[in-house]
């Protein structure tokens, strides 16, 4: 089609326009594209700070001297370690809930302060591991300590595993450290690296407190680890840690049974309290078999969940088969 040289010229300012619109968007378009990018004071920031550290604080009643540099440069690195490791901390705040109640009850009728309950989260995070040089449960002891401390251990039973059987034996072990130490610090550096150890620290030094101690690297930060778990889970919310209470792991009712004869297979045994063997291990972790020989009728009590604490939990009133105890 033949255009008129007016035609032409309109089409010519328009088309000129149009390259001139087409450029300038572009230009607009790049000096906004997404890989750019904003001021600092326009975009959310995750921050990073330091963590508070209080002027005075103690393990156990015993004074721990936080106006000493080596002493507060120590447990600001174990609070920083555990306050920005934020999963695994509110695990251990989540599992205090439901674990701690028992832990405390047993320290306080032991005459062990209650601030030893950090610990037991310092040694297992509140699991029952099984640690490298085979140390387990809890309070992770050796098969040898734990036969010293009174609990049982073998192929079918391993009181390790059994909470409260392993905070008593825990009780016993440090209440002698206290008497050949003098003192709880020194007590729970021995849980640690083990008495004669530190005893051989003690006469190479020349020294018996804790804080003035030269220890290897696990037993150095051992203490300041206990003391910012403690901080931690006594002031969550002072270290950005926030929850309801209705997501902390709730104790879990149970009640006895009585055991004195032998099991020749816990997976029907449990079905005799319409739980599964799942679920009996999980109450009774230091069952180590699916059975029980007990030729010696020996009495252990097994832990049941109470009813309404498990999809298939007793009903009321059905009458429980065996000598039951309840709590």
């Amino acid at each position: 089609m033949i255009r008129s040289g007016n035609e032409r010229t309109v089409l010519s300012v328009f088309g000129l326009f149009s390259i001139v619109a087409v450029l300038a968007v572009m230009f607009i378009r790049a000096s906004d594209k997404p890989g750019q990018p904003e001021p600092a004071s326009e975009r959310s920031k995750y921050v990073v700070t330091s963590v508070a550290i209080p002027d005075v604080l103690d393990f156990a009643g015993e004074n721990t001297p936080v106006e000493n540099f080596d002493v507060r440069e120590s447990l600001d690195r174990e609070l920083l370690i555990n306050t920005y490791w934020q999963s695994h901390t509110l695990l251990l705040i989540k599992r205090a809930n439901r674990y701690f109640p028992v832990i405390e009850k047993i320290l306080k009728e032991n005459g062990v302060p209650e601030d030893f309950k950090y610990l037991s989260v310092a040694e297992s995070d509140l699991m029952n591991l099984v640690s490298p040089a085979q140390a387990v449960g809890f309070w992770q002891f050796k098969k040898g300590t734990a036969g010293d401390m009174g609990l049982e251990v073998n192929s079918e039973i391993d009181e390790r595993y059994h909470l409260e059987k392993s905070t008593k034996a825990a009780c016993k072990f440090l209440k002698h450290s206290y008497e050949l130490f003098g003192s709880w610090t020194m007590a729970a550096a021995s849980y640690n690296m083990g008495r004669t150890g530190l005893n051989r620290q003690l006469g190479r030094q020349d020294e018996n407190y804790y804080y003035d101690l030269l220890l290897n690297e696990e037993t150095a930060r051992y203490i300041y680890r206990i003391l910012a778990l403690k901080l931690i889970m006594e002031n969550p919310k002072e270290y950005g840690f926030e929850y309801s209470k209705d997501e902390l792991y709730p104790p879990i009712p149970t009640y006895k049974v009585t055991l004195d004869s032998p099991v020749e297979d816990f997976a029907e045994f449990a079905k005799r309290y319409s739980i599964n063997y799942k679920v009996l291990k999980i109450f009774n972790p230091w069952l180590r078999d699916n059975k029980l020989t007990n030729t010696r009728g020996k009495t252990y009590y097994i832990s049941i969940p109470k009813k309404g604490y498990r999809d298939f939990a007793l009903d009321e009133g059905v009458a429980l088969p065996g000598n039951e105890s309840h709590e």
